[in-house]
């Protein structure tokens, strides 16, 4: 039986690009082995370009492919492999080249390479293309949470940011497709999907009349489906329906990821981003009251070029009035070819790693806060794994619909299942919960939320 090999870098996008891609090998007969442990026939590393270090880090795992076993065929998909195929076609031993699109002729690509053993670029330009590659996921490793792509691309370009490059522009997956897979999910035993894509919630820019919120409203419809997360959307694409589906969906998950990424207005407007942080607060105001309870978790990027002090305290008491349930907090990283990395200012690295420190303590405070205020209450938990370090102790760990991670007593036989539980103790990153029930009926749980 043929063997193919894998190695992801970059985001959860990325990840579901390889999982989509293991599909058409398992279809072929392959057997998937471990990239680090054993030898494959073929072997695909899937790239990232979101910083220097992402194509620097993506060029080392490919000589590390090549010296695993140079009979093998290469292949380098991905983001980096779509901005810069010549780079990668030079690394000697490099058999194919497929940027974020054609990911569907990779079997082809590899058939016509073992047969010749001719190096294949296959990399087109992106900027060009306007139709949603499709490629399913059926089944993922872990068996209680779903990923379903449903868009591709972003046309924002942000000053800081290279992926309209690499992914080209928003293209959205055909409603009925998305629905499709979302049944089929269902049918397979997933209870949540998450929706997921280059820039989310820019779903249905490029469909008539069909937005994130009418899809939304109907996986709403979907039979068995129970919860509903959106991975990330930003404040600019929450409208008047959003906030409609948002407040009447039952199954929408009360968490939302929204990136901020900079507390100050003139640093948004370097960003170019589409938003000041007056109509930010205004959204997540809304949100709040369409949504009680909701977790609001963030990006935020900090020592972007010329930031000032003032301009960094200003940040950090807007995103302390924020509330935020949680911060992803990155020191900014010039990426070659975008605005921002020929800007000048460019904030000192020491600098930057003091900023990044001071907000991940506001984050841990916050996250903390928002934990403490569900102590007492009940909610739904869908555990996902026995919890870590609980050998003998009979502890199982998943997440509520807002996002808190919860342990809780309990066997691997509730996994997927979903449970009623109170919490009874908060921390930073975990709650400690008391199972109250297990229900099969899922609607039971809706009835008494």
């Amino acid at each position: 039986m043929p063997s193919v090999a894998f190695y992801t870098l970059g985001c959860k996008v990325n990840f579901y690009d390889t999982e989509a891609m293991w599909q058409l090998f398992k279809n072929e007969g392959y057997e998937q082995v471990d990239f680090e442990t054993t030898t494959a026939d073929v072997y695909v590393i899937n790239t990232c370009t979101v910083t220097n270090t992402g194509d620097k880090k993506s060029r080392q795992i490919i000589r590390r492919a090549v010296r695993r076993n140079p009979e093998a065929v290469i292949a380098v998909t991905g983001c980096y492999a779509q901005t810069s195929p010549a780079e990668i076609m030079a690394i000697p031993g490099v058999d194919l080249v497929v940027g974020t699109q054609d990911r569907d002729k990779l079997m082809s690509f590899i058939g016509q390479i073992q047969s010749d053993r001719q190096p294949v670029n296959a990399v087109r330009n992106i900027m060009k293309t306007r139709e949603f590659e499709e490629l399913d996921v059926p089944d993922f490793a872990e068996r209680t949470r779903a990923f379903l792509k449903i868009q591709e691309g972003c046309n924002n370009f942000c000053t800081f940011c290279i992926i309209p490059w690499s992914r080209g522009l928003s293209r959205s997956r055909k409603p009925e497709s998305v629905l499709n897979q979302a049944r089929q999910l269902v049918a397979s035993g997933y209870k949540e999907i998450v929706l997921t894509g280059i820039h989310t919630g820019g779903y249905g820019d490029d469909l008539e009349n069909y937005r994130l919120s009418n899809l939304l409203e109907d996986l709403d419809k979907v039979e068995g489906l129970e919860r509903i997360r959106i991975s990330s959307i930003e404040a600019s694409q929450i409208d008047d329906e959003m906030i409609r589906v948002l407040n009447s969906s039952p199954k929408m998950c009360r968490h939302l990821h929204i990136p901020l990424q900079a507390g100050d207005d003139d640093i948004l407007r370097r960003m170019r981003r589409k938003y000041t942080t007056a109509e930010f607060a205004e959204k997540i105001a809304r949100i709040h009251e369409a949504m009680p309870g909701v977790a609001i978790t963030t990006d935020v990027i900090v020592g972007f070029p010329g930031e000032t002090e003032e301009q960094f305290e200003n940040g950090f008491r807007f995103m302390e009035h924020m509330g935020f349930a949680e911060m992803h907090v990155f020191p900014y990283s010039k990426r070659t070819g975008t605005p921002a990395a020929r800007m000048e200012d460019q904030v000192d690295e020491e600098v930057k790693h003091e900023r990044v420190h001071k907000l991940i303590d506001l984050s841990e405070k916050m996250q903390a806060a928002y934990g403490a205020q569900w102590v007492g209450r009940e909610l739904s938990v869908i555990p996902e794994r026995e919890a870590k370090g609980a050998e003998g102790q009979g502890l199982v760990s998943g997440y509520t619909d807002n996002y808190l991670n919860v342990v809780l007593n309990g066997d691997e036989s509730m996994i997927g299942k979903l449970c009623r539980v109170r919490i009874v103790d908060s921390g930073v990153n975990e709650c400690r919960g008391e199972l109250l029930s297990v229900e099969e009926d899922a609607r039971e749980i809706a009835l008494h939320a």
